[in-house]
């Protein structure tokens, strides 16, 4: 099928189109390249707590176009279809097998729906059955596997409503459903086109402070307005196995239900009004309630405004109780956050935030539990005298660890670990969690003792380990580490504390991730689970490294070079052309920023993000490059962004130039996002590049005024580093080949299809070469088997005719 797009030209005002369109079919890139990008995907693995049975879960590699192409309403930050009642953005599965991870034979489960649109699987308390959803042409219908029987029932009719996310709860009796309903006398929706507005459309500024973020599918009238309570309306049903229903709960906005762990208790979360015109629906006004488990009200726990004004800064947080929902370990009792610095990280105070416990049947107040010097971030509960409490603090990249005693406020917290976040070969790891007797996790603890698992990065490489972490004296022991140099193990759980049993995955930059079971206490003894094979075994002879290198100023850099089979790395006779692919980070010092995530041994997994495919075309890649942007103390990264950018891409080149690989005169760079904005930038303000790919950016910061990535000053406080970081304000610079493309639907906040379609026209009427492509229908992240196939030709022929010739 061929299909035809126009690449949408404007001019600078954007009142009159371009005559210079093309009208260009649907290419397909080159057989190396597509005999990469043309594959089957492998199954994902879902396992229960037990490891008794194995879930494999399949879908497509690609969507359709024609999937794209489906009614869309974006309303409040959601993009939904209409007709069905769900998010118009997610990708299904088309089926499920299972599998006795002690026995090798995989069932296909059967009674699935035709051409089955599989989503929102969730476990039964007991984790013998599963929920899942199946989206039909008209609606959601729910669904039900038994797990040891391999089938699969339908409950409902396709009346669901999972506009709002996964619509189903259990019960804790494991017998029955808490399901979201649309409701029975639902009203049409409002045809935009045909309905007349009454008005104009009006908004005011009293002359408070309001400074928001670019969002993006916001709610613009009173239509929308109307639209947007439609398809957030539910009826709540309680739904037994047997597929009989009764009334729960009359319609309402309900955004978000949850049971205590007891199940006696269900905490429900409804949007309210007045909706917002400038926030998407997280900041809409919301009412907290718990009922018992027959729908009676409770207590109202918590009442939160509109909330359009917010104080400035990363780390600020509406004012009231936020975070709120039950602890883990007791039967019945609420926990939540409030700031005692009203929310703005600019007032200076000892301590940020109070955590406080509220237990059923809540007639009694809220007591305090803990203090925290930063702003609240996670709690993993443990039982009456253990939890763990981490705060963090954006501007200095600080994160704190507690011990906390959760039976006694007055216990000073015991600090387990305060360090940079972002120096990840300090990084202790994460503590392990079971799942208790209410189903919920908690921390895994053996007598007095905790574990960690850790990703193990240091400066030699990647060395996965389990600590064993003492609550008493907090000090650890190494229980094991992997000691793969070839390799890359992951390690996923501690299945047994006592025998030593551990889910880790393995691969190898050609052997695909496969599931093992490895016993610590036995010579680290594997035991192999699954066996998925290479869907790239054309690849698999590539030249991979990790290669490290310093920037002129100090900084350790790292990328991943790839170099094509065959390549003679000893005589180097022939210079290959490079392409760079990378993202920048901004860091608060070097140290963090010159260390590396990269391992060689990781699976080369080639995909429409990156140029590894190139390698099979006769370029060497380097993929992943270390792109740090640095502001220590009180300097910011953003202040000399385009002098580290720069240094950055001269460290990369010459790093590669020096292992005698590359013709340096045939360097391209690209990147997405973020990393297109780079590009951009790059090839403006440096003469390193013959050509970039520029995917899905944001060009101009003075459309993005109120910050953008790490950036928390305004425009018009800092006007020169918005000015001096902006692309388009500085086309007249631009003068080396540059392929911009852009999604038409993108739905990230800031890069909007609008920053390409002007940037192009900027560089169209100045004189610089440049190719636009909009991707139709595409979002910030391409999902089109049609849009990626071109796309991959796109690029191969740009860089044939910039780059390699």
């Amino acid at each position: 099928m061929k299909l035809m797009y126009k690449s949408v030209l404007f001019v600078l005002l954007g009142i009159t189109p371009l005559f210079a369109q093309e009208n260009i079919t649907y290419q397909k890139p080159p057989a190396s390249i597509l005999q990469l990008a043309d594959f089957e995907r492998a199954p994902s693995v879902i396992m229960d707590t037990k490891k008794e049975w194995m879930l494999l879960t399949y879908r497509n590699t690609y969507k359709s176009l024609d999937d794209l192409n489906q009614e869309e309403l974006r309303l409040g930050g959601l993009r939904i279809n209409p007709v069905t009642n769900i998010s118009s953005t997610v990708t299904y599965m088309n089926n499920i097998k299972v599998r006795r991870i002690k026995d090798k034979n995989i069932i296909q489960v059967q009674g699935l729906p035709q051409n089955p649109k599989i989503s929102n699987l969730s476990w039964s308390p007991d984790e013998k059955k599963m929920t899942f959803t199946h989206t039909t042409a008209t609606g959601v219908e729910l669904w039900i596997l038994d797990i040891a029987t391999a089938k699969a029932t339908k409950l409902t009719d396709a009346n669901l409503n999972a506009n709002l996310g996964n619509p189903v709860n259990w019960f804790r009796d494991g017998q029955s459903l808490l399901v979201k309903m649309l409701p029975k006398n639902r009203p049409a929706l409002i045809d935009a086109k045909k309905d007349l507005p009454n008005g104009p459309i009006v908004s005011t500024s009293e002359g408070k402070v309001s400074q928001n973020r670019t969002y993006q599918d916001l709610l613009k009238n009173r239509t929308d307005e109307a639209n947007f309570e439609n398809i957030t309306t539910s009826e709540l049903y309680r739904i037994g196995l047997d597929g009989k229903s009764s009334l729960f709960k009359t319609a309402d906005m309900y955004a978000g239900e949850t049971f205590s762990p007891d199940g006696n208790y269900l905490l429900v979360t409804v949007l309210q009004k007045p909706f917002s015109y400038i926030v998407p629906l997280n900041r809409f006004p919301q009412k907290t309630t718990v009922y018992d488990v027959n729908g009676k009200e409770v207590k109202v726990v918590n009442e939160v405004p509109l909330t359009e004004i917010m104080p400035k800064g990363f780390m600020a947080v509406r004012k009231g109780k936020r975070s709120m929902n039950w602890r883990n370990d007791a039967p019945a009792t609420l926990f939540f956050a409030e700031a005692l610095d009203e929310g703005n990280p600019e007032n200076k105070v000892e301590f940020r935030d109070q955590l406080y416990l509220w237990s059923a049947p809540f007639t009694s107040n809220p007591t305090p539990l803990v203090k925290t010097q930063q702003r609240f971030s996670d709690i993993i509960w443990g039982n009456d005298k253990i939890a763990i409490v981490s705060d963090s603090w954006y501007d200095t990249r600080n994160t704190k660890t507690y011990l906390i005693n959760p039976s006694n406020s007055s216990e000073t917290p015991k600090v387990i670990w305060d360090r940079n976040e972002q120096d990840i070969y300090s990084d202790p790891g994460n503590f392990e969690t079971v799942k208790n007797a209410y189903g919920k996790r908690v921390l895994a603890l053996e007598n007095d003792n905790a574990f960690l698992i850790g990703a193990g990065y240091t400066k030699n490489g990647q060395f996965p380990f389990i600590d064993e972490f003492n609550i008493k004296t907090l000090k650890t022991k190494r229980l094991y580490q992997s000691a793969y140099t070839d390799k890359m193990e992951s390690i996923f759980s501690i299945e047994d504390f006592k025998k030593g049993d551990v889910l880790v995955q393995i691969q190898s930059k050609s052997e695909f991730p496969n599931y093992y079971f490895r016993n610590i206490k036995k010579k680290n003894q594997l035991t192999q689970v699954t066996d998925f094979a290479n869907p790239f075994e054309s690849i698999k002879n590539v030249y991979k490294e990790v290669i490290k290198y310093k920037r002129k100023d100090g900084v350790e850099l790292s990328g991943t070079l790839y170099l094509p089979a065959g390549y003679d790395r000893t005589a180097k006779k022939d210079k290959l052309p490079l392409l760079i692919w990378a993202y920048p980070t901004e860091y608060k010092d070097k140290n963090s920023a010159g260390q590396s995530s990269s391992n060689p041994n990781e699976f080369t997994f080639p995909y429409y993000g990156s140029f590894i495919y190139w390698v099979t075309r006769g370029y060497a890649i380097l993929d992943d490059a270390a792109f740090p942007i640095v502001g220590e103390g009180k300097t910011e990264p953003n202040d000399t962004f385009i002098p580290q950018l720069v240094a950055n891409a001269e460290a990369a080149i010459d790093a590669v130039d020096k292992l005698g690989y590359i013709n340096r005169k045939k360097v391209a760079v690209g990147g997405h996002s973020y990393g297109a904005f780079m590009t951009a930038n790059l090839l403006t303000h440096s003469n390193l590049f013959a050509c970039g790919i520029a995917r899905s950016g944001a060009y101009n910061r003075t459309l993005t005024p109120f910050g953008f990535q790490s950036e928390q000053r305004n425009y018009w406080e800092v006007p020169n580093i918005y000015n001096e970081m902006s692309p388009f304000m500085n086309a007249e610079k631009m003068k080396t080949p540059l392929l911009l493309v852009h999604g038409e639907a993108d739905n990230n906040p800031g890069t909007f299809t609008l920053q390409t379609e002007r940037y192009f026209q900027a560089l169209k009427g100045l004189g610089a070469p440049a190719r636009m492509v909009i991707l139709p229908k595409e979002s910030h992240g391409y999902v089109a088997k049609e849009n990626i196939f071109h796309l991959l030709w796109e690029q191969d022929q740009f860089l044939e005719k910039y780059l390699k010739n």
